[in-house]
């Protein structure tokens, strides 16, 4: 086995957060009767996601704060719909959370990646931006948290992906070496910056086609699907593999 340690992203990587989002939010949508504003959730749904990911940018690049972000991402889409209410926002983002970590769908192929490391006795450690209050409900709802050694959180770090502080982190949590670990992630600017800029080799695991300059000691796949090559063998150059 050519790594010793796996560091992991959450949500999209391990955990389908689009899916689980959607479920997600379009209970909370018709709890709260937004269908008597707009009949359609799809394209409510879109507005919150686009606006979403801009945000999650932004707070990774430490331009906003976490509560700023949980009001303006459904503070947006209603406004699209007429609905002026911050209020509602924060309501609708409190349900969404709660609603969010009952989910459990998972990427294609993540429980076949789990399920290797622990095989091979592969540690296990989640590095993720996401908020302390439902990370650990995702993994216990999902059944997999008896998977991972480690869970390693910015909030509690107190460095968001990618700065380096929380990557070493997880590494002396490990005891581990940098040429010991590698990352997989499906976020580039956090995930794949953020590992290239600690000097661990990289995953990026690239569901949407983005077009990317890779790193040094980095490689792109689309699907988790054989991601056990890389891990048995290493990356040995900087290239799309059809995984």
């Amino acid at each position: 086995m050519y790594y010793k340690y796996i560091f992991v992203d959450l949500d999209d990587t391990i955990w389908d957060f689009h899916a689980n989002a959607k479920e997600a939010l379009h209970d909370v949508f018709f709890a709260k009767e937004l269908d008597r504003y707009t009949h359609s959730f799809e394209e409510f749904y879109k507005i919150y996601s686009k606006r979403n990911l801009e945000l999650w940018s932004q707070y990774g690049q430490g331009l906003i704060t976490k509560d700023f972000l949980i009001v303006e991402r459904f503070h947006f889409p209603l406004l699209e719909i007429g609905i002026n209410d911050k209020e509602l926002a924060l309501k609708m983002n409190n349900s969404f959370l709660k609603q969010l970590a009952t989910k459990t769908n998972l990427v294609p192929y993540a429980k076949e990646l789990l399920d290797f490391c622990k095989e091979n006795k592969l540690p296990l450690s989640i590095i993720s931006n996401g908020f302390v209050e439902v990370q650990y409900k995702k993994l216990r709802n999902a059944g997999i948290e008896n998977y991972f050694q480690h869970v390693v959180l910015s909030e509690a770090v107190g460095a968001l992906k990618p700065d380096p502080k929380i990557f070493e982190h997880a590494l002396n949590l490990n005891h581990a070496q940098k040429d010991e670990v590698l990352m997989i992630g499906d976020s580039f600017d956090a995930d794949i910056i953020g590992a290239s800029l600690t000097g661990i080799d990289a995953v990026f695991l690239n569901h949407t086609g983005k077009t990317v300059e890779l790193p040094n000691r980095v490689i792109e796949i689309s699907s988790l699907k054989r991601i056990d090559k890389v891990i048995c063998s290493g990356i040995l150059e900087n290239k799309k593999h059809n995984l």
